[in-house]
């Protein structure tokens, strides 16, 4: 999967003890840094705001060909937990001295994940942010740190954009439905959770190495959305796929680079540098983007704070929540054994681990991205009595007894009559958790100057929702 892109921008950096003020030129004193640290950017290249889609980004001063390297960065100009001047405090688990163990649930969308402690170390993590916070918190104070000039380059952290910033009231009001106010809320109380937890206290037992003005949950906050939205995370070759995921990464540079779904450069990862290579050709003038890998507007808006206009974004997504299907499925029994069968069959798919109480199904516009959990869901909620006993006493499916041929969105029409409209069902419930249709939707977008006069966060909001309902609705259609 390709590395990511990041969220649009608004230059500026944050704040610190070591923060005199926003650069007059905060481009020109990167680029000097870039070359003092061995940062190479090809001559066909220029770091601009004119041209880009949002704030800084790179654009091509020639024409590019696929294959051509656009910039490398040294392995010893990437900011991580190792690189920082803490790094051997944080590689220790920082003497664990005022930090007391405590874990937070992961959120929906995998932005922060449980927090806990091991032998290892006070702050192992699953996503492992807590040290590349830390490091980031005390290289932002520290006077002489040798990333000063990349700060410069970190935008103010997009408070009108990213929907953790956002008015709860005005969060709920225009993203209901989508996934994103539920997904925000479990970020919000990990995010809190965490610094009191872990962050702060650690930080408490090193006042020489952070001082009292990065000891704020506001600015943590702030941090959090920077490393949700710019930071990258190595990729586990093959041979690796047991081990636990890399750190994340400050990749300088590649993260000026705006993203698109339909992107034309890509990171690649050696071991002495990470190299930015054109995937198509980029004619004069055009900008450079990178990708975060396949996302779905939700996603996008809920990391990073943007989304691609409908239909630009071909890796959109709507979600059936599964206790949905659950619900669909139970209206349709009549007697109380017909829903002790039913609860009985749930139980089942959770121990064969198809299906869990936070889980959904993830419908794109051309696939389903959770084929075998949708699939075998349908088959044993739909089943008849005795072969869903049967189908229970042989434990599931054996590896040749599937006969089901793979579940695409053009196949859906060719599926069992029942399995349809469970299907259908299902959709049905999950448009009612919007607060508006279709309809209303396409007459928002359909209409130039009404479209025009929203805001921001209005046109943002409408445009995650219409591409949810747009694969919804053709899933009805197909289920018909």
């Amino acid at each position: 999967m390709a590395t990511r892109a990041k969220r649009r921008r608004v230059a500026g950096p944050v704040g610190g003890d070591a923060d005199p003020g926003p650069d007059p030129d905060p481009v020109a004193g990167f680029l000097s840094w870039c070359r003092r640290v061995g940062l190479e950017l090809s001559p066909k290249v220029a770091v601009s705001r004119q041209g880009t889609v949002a704030g800084y980004g790179m654009v091509a001063r020639e024409s590019v060909q696929p294959g051509e390297l656009l910039f490398a960065v040294p392995r010893a100009a990437l900011l991580s937990q190792h690189t920082c001047s803490i790094g051997g405090l944080l590689e220790q688990g920082g003497c664990a001295g005022g930090v007391r163990r405590g874990g937070v649930p992961r959120g929906r969308a995998g932005a922060l994940t449980s927090v806990f402690l091991s032998e290892r170390g006070a702050l192992q993590s699953q996503s492992g942010w807590v040290p590349l916070l830390l490091a980031l918190l005390h290289e932002l104070q520290a006077p002489a740190s040798p990333w000063s000039p990349y700060f410069a380059m970190w935008p103010e952290l997009g408070r009108l954009e990213h929907p953790m910033f956002w008015p709860e009231e005005e969060r709920r009001r225009l993203l209901q439905g989508t996934g994103v106010p539920e997904a925000v809320e479990k970020d919000l109380a990990n995010i809190r959770s965490e610094y009191y937890s872990i962050v702060l206290p650690f930080m408490e037992a090193h006042p020489d190495l952070f001082s009292p003005r990065v000891r704020s949950l506001e600015l943590y906050h702030q941090l959090v959305a920077l490393v949700m939205a710019y930071s990258f995370q190595e990729p586990l070759e093959e041979e690796e796929d047991e081990k636990e995921p890399n750190s994340p990464l400050m990749v300088p540079a590649a993260d000026i680079l705006n993203h698109l779904a339909n992107h034309n450069a890509n990171l690649e990862y050696s071991p002495n540098c990470l190299r930015m290579v054109a995937t198509q050709p980029i004619p004069k003038g055009h900008e450079i983007f990178n990708t975060y890998g396949q996302m779905a507007n939700w996603q996008l808006i809920h990391m990073y704070g943007f989304v691609e206009p409908y239909p630009d974004n071909t890796d959109d997504t709507a979600d059936i929540q599964m206790v949905t299907v659950r619900e669909a499925a139970l209206l349709g029994t009549k007697v109380e054994a017909e829903r002790l069968l039913l609860y009985e069959r749930w139980d089942f798919l959770c121990k064969l681990e198809m299906v869990g109480e936070e889980g959904a199904f993830v419908i794109g516009r051309e696939e389903v991205l959770t084929e075998e959990e949708l699939t075998t869901t349908l088959k044993v909620l739909c089943m008849p009595a005795e072969e869903f006993r049967e189908f229970k006493d042989q434990d599931g499916w054996g590896d040749d007894k599937r006969e089901e041929e793979s579940l695409t969105v053009t196949n859906i029409p060719r599926l069992k009559a029942s399995w349809r409209q469970l299907l259908r069902d299902s959709v049905l419930l999950t448009l009612q958790t919007y607060a508006t249709d279709l309809k209303s939707e396409q007459d928002l977008l359909s209409n130039k100057e009404v479209y025009t006069k929203l805001s921001s966060r209005e046109q943002q909001a409408l445009q995650v929702r219409y591409g949810q309902k747009m694969i919804l609705h053709q899933l009805l259609e197909l289920t018909s």
